[in-house]
């Protein structure tokens, strides 16, 4: 499969019909955060122990796992003692 596109996008940043922080801000713009994070990673522009955004995963804590997955926590919703 050839990269048509890809190529086309190339020859004009090439022939100075776009810019490559143009192409860079709609390609940034157009991926998700995680595809962005991932890209970072694989090309080693982020080293993964550099990467401290993700915060540190206590399995004991069922609440972060909770909210993490849009399902709220206690403070939320209030704790199953607070309905008895």
């Amino acid at each position: 499969m050839t990269r048509e596109y890809t190529i086309k996008l190339l020859n004009m940043m090439d022939e100075g019909l776009i810019s490559a922080k143009d192409v860079a801000e709609m390609a940034l713009g157009y991926l998700s955060e995680d595809d962005v994070h991932a890209m970072m990673l694989a090309n080693d522009i982020l080293d993964e122990d550099e990467d401290e955004d993700e915060p540190d995963c206590d399995d004991s804590d069922d609440g972060y796992a909770l909210a993490s997955a849009g399902h709220g926590t206690d403070e939320d919703y209030g704790s199953a003692e607070d309905t008895l």
